[in-house]
Protein backbone atom coordinates (compact mmCIF):
# COMPACT_ATOMS: atom_id res chain seq x y z
CA UNK A 1 0.00 0.00 0.00
CA UNK A 2 1.39 3.42 -0.84
CA UNK A 3 2.34 5.70 2.03
CA UNK A 4 -0.36 8.04 3.30
CA UNK A 5 -0.52 11.54 1.93
CA UNK A 6 -0.05 14.49 4.25
CA UNK A 7 -2.39 17.44 4.60
CA UNK A 8 -1.16 20.99 5.21
CA UNK A 9 -1.90 20.48 8.92
CA UNK A 10 0.42 17.43 9.00
CA UNK A 11 -2.36 14.85 9.34
CA UNK A 12 -2.03 11.58 7.42
CA UNK A 13 -4.79 10.80 4.94
CA UNK A 14 -5.11 7.30 3.47
CA UNK A 15 -6.44 6.91 -0.05
CA UNK A 16 -9.04 4.12 -0.14
CA UNK A 17 -8.76 3.67 -3.91
CA UNK A 18 -5.13 2.60 -3.48
CA UNK A 19 -6.07 -0.30 -1.19
CA UNK A 20 -5.67 -3.92 -2.24
CA UNK A 21 -8.59 -6.20 -2.99
CA UNK A 22 -10.54 -7.62 -0.07
CA UNK A 23 -8.93 -10.68 1.49
CA UNK A 24 -12.04 -12.79 0.82
CA UNK A 25 -11.99 -11.89 -2.91
CA UNK A 26 -8.29 -12.66 -3.15
CA UNK A 27 -8.68 -16.01 -1.34
CA UNK A 28 -11.61 -17.09 -3.51
CA UNK A 29 -9.52 -16.40 -6.64
CA UNK A 30 -6.64 -18.49 -5.25
CA UNK A 31 -9.04 -21.32 -4.35
CA UNK A 32 -10.53 -21.25 -7.85
CA UNK A 33 -7.07 -21.48 -9.48
CA UNK A 34 -6.13 -24.40 -7.22
CA UNK A 35 -9.35 -26.30 -7.99
CA UNK A 36 -8.88 -25.83 -11.75
CA UNK A 37 -5.34 -27.22 -11.48
CA UNK A 38 -6.56 -30.22 -9.48
CA UNK A 39 -9.34 -30.86 -12.00
CA UNK A 40 -6.72 -30.93 -14.79
CA UNK A 41 -4.61 -33.32 -12.69
CA UNK A 42 -7.59 -35.62 -12.17
CA UNK A 43 -8.24 -35.61 -15.92
CA UNK A 44 -4.56 -36.51 -16.51
CA UNK A 45 -4.77 -39.48 -14.10
CA UNK A 46 -8.00 -40.78 -15.65
CA UNK A 47 -6.72 -40.30 -19.21
CA UNK A 48 -3.42 -42.05 -18.35
CA UNK A 49 -5.44 -45.19 -17.56
CA UNK A 50 -7.04 -45.31 -20.99
CA UNK A 51 -4.48 -43.73 -23.37
CA UNK A 52 -1.75 -46.10 -24.67
CA UNK A 53 1.80 -45.29 -25.81
CA UNK A 54 3.93 -42.21 -25.21
CA UNK A 55 0.99 -39.85 -24.44
CA UNK A 56 0.40 -41.94 -21.29
CA UNK A 57 3.83 -40.88 -19.96
CA UNK A 58 3.08 -37.22 -20.69
CA UNK A 59 -0.20 -37.53 -18.78
CA UNK A 60 1.54 -39.26 -15.84
CA UNK A 61 4.21 -36.53 -15.77
CA UNK A 62 1.44 -33.91 -15.75
CA UNK A 63 -0.31 -35.71 -12.89
CA UNK A 64 2.94 -35.73 -10.89
CA UNK A 65 3.99 -32.11 -11.58
CA UNK A 66 0.60 -30.37 -11.38
CA UNK A 67 0.13 -30.64 -7.57
CA UNK A 68 3.39 -28.79 -6.97
CA UNK A 69 2.52 -26.11 -9.52
CA UNK A 70 -1.01 -25.77 -8.13
CA UNK A 71 0.29 -25.16 -4.60
CA UNK A 72 2.91 -22.66 -5.79
CA UNK A 73 0.35 -20.74 -7.85
CA UNK A 74 -2.26 -20.83 -5.07
CA UNK A 75 0.23 -19.58 -2.48
CA UNK A 76 1.37 -16.68 -4.65
CA UNK A 77 -0.73 -14.46 -2.45
CA UNK A 78 -1.15 -10.82 -1.62
CA UNK A 79 2.41 -9.70 -2.30
CA UNK A 80 1.62 -9.91 -6.04
CA UNK A 81 -1.70 -8.11 -5.67
CA UNK A 82 -1.01 -4.60 -6.92
CA UNK A 83 -3.40 -1.71 -6.31
CA UNK A 84 -5.16 -0.45 -9.40
CA UNK A 85 -5.15 2.97 -10.97
CA UNK A 86 -6.43 5.63 -8.63
CA UNK A 87 -8.97 6.98 -11.11
CA UNK A 88 -10.56 9.34 -8.59
CA UNK A 89 -9.69 13.01 -8.71
CA UNK A 90 -10.15 14.99 -5.53
CA UNK A 91 -13.15 17.32 -5.67
CA UNK A 92 -12.33 21.01 -5.60
CA UNK A 93 -13.13 22.69 -2.31
CA UNK A 94 -15.92 25.25 -2.60
CA UNK A 95 -15.91 28.31 -0.40
CA UNK A 96 -18.97 29.58 1.42
CA UNK A 97 -20.57 32.75 0.06
CA UNK A 98 -19.84 35.93 1.96
CA UNK A 99 -22.56 37.33 4.21
CA UNK A 100 -22.66 40.69 2.44
CA UNK A 101 -25.86 42.49 1.37
CA UNK A 102 -27.97 39.35 0.93
CA UNK A 103 -28.91 38.86 4.60
CA UNK A 104 -32.59 38.16 5.18
CA UNK A 105 -34.10 39.40 8.42
CA UNK A 106 -37.37 38.23 9.87
CA UNK A 107 -39.16 36.51 12.70
CA UNK A 108 -39.44 32.76 13.08
CA UNK A 109 -42.89 31.49 14.05
CA UNK A 110 -43.04 28.01 15.56
CA UNK A 111 -46.65 26.79 15.79
CA UNK A 112 -45.86 24.73 18.92
CA UNK A 113 -44.02 27.46 20.86
CA UNK A 114 -45.36 30.67 19.48
CA UNK A 115 -43.30 33.55 18.03
CA UNK A 116 -39.54 33.53 18.61
CA UNK A 117 -38.12 35.99 21.12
Amino acid sequence: MPPPESTPGGEHVFNVTAAQRALSDEQSGRTRRYLVSMAIRTACVIAAIFVPGWPRWVLIAGAVVLPYLAVVVANAGRENDEPGELGVAPAPLASLPSAGASVITGVVHDPLRGPAQ
